[in-house]
């Protein structure tokens, strides 16, 4: 865990549950840890490339001008829409939904969102704090036709670029396995080769017998 994610998340509430609950101790550490994390290595980058979605949080600003709720969005694609430009940079498209924009117009009242990844079946999940910015089409056209895959039938209406503040990667546990169809389907794909294999072994079989 390094220093940037302490300084981000270590609240004074948070820090006032670490001592209420026994952890204030073993936390202190992270606050003067001396790799900051706040930028991707190779290792975020290629976890960040083999991801087809993610989760990010945001929160409204009320009419008072206080934080409004938090909200979390499922962002799905095609593996690696979410892309590094470089490591302290993100960004992805943002296609047409239901068109309620929340995290739109959140990221405009307050540019700090939370992103998961997950990695069900490893059970591997990182956390990315970042400063997001909406980009139009006619803001930068050459940044969105960059995050443009013709393979993946989506109308792209704007980007997120998201300016990485820190990253921290979570234990697995109580992760539960999942796996998507493709996975499912790579897993029993040597199954049904076996499958075919002695059907066809069966299949010389009868033949030989019908011969003789």
């Amino acid at each position: 865990m390094g220093r940037r994610f302490a300084e981000i998340s270590f609240t004074d509430s948070v820090k006032a549950a670490q001592i209420r609950y026994g952890t204030r101790k073993a936390n202190e550490g992270f606050e003067s840890a001396p790799d900051r994390r706040d930028a991707l290595t190779e290792r975020e980058i290629h976890f960040i490339a083999e991801r087809d979605s993610f989760y990010m949080a945001s929160h409204g600003i009320g009419a008072d001008g206080l934080a409004g709720w938090p909200y979390v969005q499922h962002r799905g694609g095609y593996a690696g829409f979410l892309r590094v430009l470089h490591a302290r940079r993100l960004a992805f498209a943002d296609y047409r939904g239901n068109r309620q924009y929340i995290s739109t117009g959140n990221v405009m009242g307050d540019d700090r969102v939370s992103l998961f990844l997950m990695d069900y079946p490893k059970r591997q999940r990182l956390k990315i704090w970042a400063r997001a910015t909406v980009v139009n089409f006619a803001d930068d056209p050459d940044l969105l036709a960059s995050l443009e895959n013709p393979d993946y039938k989506a109308r792209i209406e704007r980007a997120f670029v998201l300016d990485v503040e820190a990253v921290d990667w979570n234990c697995p546990q109580h992760i539960t396995p999942r796996f998507s169809e493709f996975e499912v389907r790579a897993m029993i794909a040597p199954l049904h080769a076996e499958i075919e294999q002695l059907k066809a072994q069966l299949t010389m079989q009868q033949a030989d017998s019908s011969g003789a």
